[in-house]
């Protein structure tokens, strides 16, 4: 999809930009992310003139590389750009990547390559932190170095660790004590702890500029758990999620009542009698979505997509709901749930159980024989759902047009075949990752891993969600004018330095990737994906250009979901799950017959807590991962395997193994040093042998160090002579 530009008049442009950079206030854009995030067609100078007006005014700051930004903290900020221009330096924000050694590389969008920061210039920056980094210009190196001159955001709030007493003051120390720091708490603040046991710790105080003490209070005594207990305990508490629920929810949960009224079946559509069905994963809990069916005259087809009527039971503005809006989102470690709703609700009262009756909120719509929506309805209903599929068992029905309702699956998938050719007629990207799946043990420990296959029984399952969280959001945004403040799920162009840098490595490849307009890149990642799945060295570039996109989010602000090719989205369909779909829920139902407008200041706040807890969520669903295996590849030390350059960083490259995806390191040391990165990092040269080695050559390994704790697998490199003997 691409979005047409608008020519704004002058006036109304510099409302605009004032805007954009006043709700984004900590991030620097170039003159072509103005324009890409405005959508707009006006000259380039008019821009210029109208940012230089509010340059002068005091209202915006400009920074090297006409990067312009809101002024927030005038005095603060002053110094910072006084300084950056008498030492001769660039301002960047990023993400704090700590390693081993106590250094750190920030993570930033305004640079393609990370920014290195020696220990002692972190000036009391911990892990994930956002910082801003001052980067010399003059410096030659072959790597960017800069300092740590502000820390904007702390991101560590909580650690799992062990205690220690001493005299005047206790420490925890972390599981993860690599990364994380040591917390120091008075006695006063360690609930009467001993010697040795193990914590949760909240931090109080980060210490002053410089100061590496730091300092908590222990909120929780935890059990005498085993350590892969006490490990992924210690993934939820550092990304900011607890796996109990406060008293308080705990008590409104066991207060709801749940019973099916008359009363409230009266205020709702029956379709009890209508078949529906659920298909979800084999180990699926709680079932937030199900679909009817039903043949109309006319050849006409009504498709409803069923979701869990969670706000029915979910209170606004009460203590469940409170914790429920901090958590924003369940957590799906290998091994466990940290869900956002109590059990109760999550697998009982709200979950689409078969042969119950349930309160769901539904989008139906109404299909010609030609499979085009002709008819949209939305609101509360009550649904009997006949049957739980799993993934694997509608596949098998529908493959052999035997078992349950294979006929309404047959047709269901027939439709869902032309939903998704035409979302990427209008412009969808197809690219689908790949899902690792564990096998554990009786311990939950790793025996095996496998990618998960996805068939059509789990795309047609996603077209229909797709299909409705598409047309609530488009309902919703054409409504009414002045428009109705809501969540948007967004989704921007992709970087343009890093999809240019990708596109002169997939060059050299062979593969022409176009970058000059939304509508060829789109046209392109397609292209790829199709000619990838012949071409087995393309198919390392998937996911390289994956890193290219920008993240999906969560704003008031709509500008369309580039990746699906949609003008308009939101997330409506997975309530139990994502508090983004609980306020899109009450936000569509308010507005069924009457216009309610929120306040979009504080639902904008919402959205951006939303997007930093889905993020969160995510780190901590790749550190189960890694930790995961991690240990499974431990059995193997010793043993070779055939392996992908899959990263490669200043110090060494990583290297993803074909059989089972497990990611190590080899060091550059340990092949004789001599290597240089490029600055895409997607290649290195050694400068001694002209020896280059680049993302996707295959090579064969051999594992040499795996360690949980740090989550770690280190590699050797094994030549053909080598592996022959």
């Amino acid at each position: 999809m691409q979005r047409r530009p608008r020519s704004l008049k002058p006036e109304h442009l510099e409302q605009q930009i004032v805007k954009l950079l006043s709700k984004n206030p900590r991030t620097r854009y170039n003159l072509h992310q103005i324009f890409r995030k405005i959508n707009i067609g006006n000259p380039k100078e008019e821009v210029i003139n109208i940012l230089s007006k509010l340059q002068s005014k005091g209202k915006i700051v400009k920074f090297a590389g006409d990067r312009y930004k809101w002024e927030t903290m005038a005095t603060e900020f002053a110094e910072k750009v006084k300084k950056s221009r008498k030492e001769e330096t660039i301002l960047y924000s990023g993400i704090v990547d700590m390693t081993r050694s106590g250094a750190a590389y920030i993570i930033n969008t305004e640079s393609v390559v990370d920014i290195y920061v020696h220990a002692k210039n972190l000036k009391g920056a911990l892990h994930k932190d956002e910082v801003t980094v001052a980067v010399p210009i003059s410096k030659k190196s072959r790597r960017p170095e800069g300092v740590v001159v502000s820390i904007d955001k702390r991101d560590l709030k909580r650690i799992v660790g062990h205690i220690d007493m001493f005299d005047n003051y206790a420490i925890v120390r972390p599981e993860n004590d690599k990364i994380y720091p040591d917390v120091y708490v008075h006695f006063d603040e360690s609930l009467e702890t001993n010697q040795g046991d193990r914590v949760i710790a909240e931090i109080t105080d980060y210490g002053k500029t410089g100061s590496k003490r730091v300092w908590g209070k222990v909120l929780k005594l935890l059990e005498n758990l085993s350590h892969h207990e006490m490990t992924m305990q210690s993934i939820l508490f550092s990304n900011g999620f607890d796996p109990t629920f406060p008293e308080d929810a705990e008590a409104e949960v066991a207060a709801v009542d749940g019973k099916v009224t008359t009363d409230e079946i009266l205020k709702r559509r029956d379709f009890r009698t209508v078949t529906t069905f659920t298909i979800d994963p084999a180990t699926a809990k709680d079932f937030d979505d199900a679909i009817s069916i039903q043949f109309l005259e006319n050849e006409t087809i009504e498709i409803g997509v069923h979701i869990a009527d969670v706000t029915h039971f979910l209170n606004e503005g009460s203590a469940l709901d409170q914790e429920a809006g901090a958590r924003t989102t369940s957590v799906y470690l290998v091994d466990r749930v940290c869900p956002m709703l109590p059990e109760r609700l999550s697998n009982d009262l709200c979950s689409l159980n078969p042969h119950e009756d349930k309160f769901t909120f539904s989008a139906v719509f109404t299909f010609d024989k030609e499979f085009d929506v002709i008819g949209e309805w939305y609101g509360k209903t009550i649904i009997h759902s006949d049957r739980r599929f799993t993934y694997e068992e509608a596949q098998e029905n529908m493959e052999t047009q035997t078992g349950d309702f294979s006929k309404e699956l047959t047709i269901l998938n027939k439709i869902a075949y032309k939903l998704r050719e035409e979302r990427f007629d209008q412009g969808a990207i197809s690219f689908e990752s790949e899902e690792l799946q564990f096998i554990l043990d009786e311990n939950n420990m790793p025996i095996g891993m496998y990618v998960k296959e996805r068939k059509d029984a789990h795309k047609l399952i996603e077209e229909f969600m797709l299909l409705a969280n598409r047309y609530v959001a488009t309902f919703i945004a054409k409504k009414a004018k002045p428009k109705i403040p809501f969540v948007y799920r967004i989704h921007d162009l992709p970087n343009p330095e890093k999809l240019e840098d990708f596109a002169r490595f997939a060059g050299e490849l062979g593969f022409q990737f176009r970058t000059d307009t939304p509508d060829h890149i789109a046209t392109s990642f397609n292209r790829l994906a199709e000619e990838s799945q012949i071409n087995s060295s393309l198919k390392l570039l998937e996911p390289l250009a994956i890193r290219t996109m920008s993240k999906a989010e969560y704003s008031t602000e709509n500008i369309g979901h580039y990746g699906l090719g949609f003008e308009y989205y939101c997330h409506f369909t997975s309530p139990i799950r994502r508090y983004a779909d609980v306020l899109v829920h009450r936000i569509l139902f308010q507005n069924l017959k009457s216009i309610h407008r929120e306040d979009q200041q504080k639902l904008e706040a919402k959205c951006k807590h939303i997007s930093e807890m889905e993020k969160r969520a995510s780190d901590a669903e790749r550190e189960s991962v890694k930790y995961m295996q991690t240990i499974y590849i431990s059995q193997f030390i010793g043993k070779t395997f055939e392996g992908i350059i899959s990263g490669i960083i200043e110090k060494g490259i990583f290297v993803e193994l074909v059989e089972n995806k497990v990611e190590g390191l080899i060091l550059f040391d340990s092949m004789g040093g001599g290597f240089e990165m490029s600055t895409s990092r997607l290649k290195a040269r050694n400068r001694f042998s002209g020896d280059v080695l680049t993302i996707g050559q295959e090579i064969w390994v051999k594992v040499i160090s795996a360690d949980p704790d740090t989550k770690r697998t280190d590699f050797q490199w094994i030549d053909s002579q080598e592996r022959s003997n």
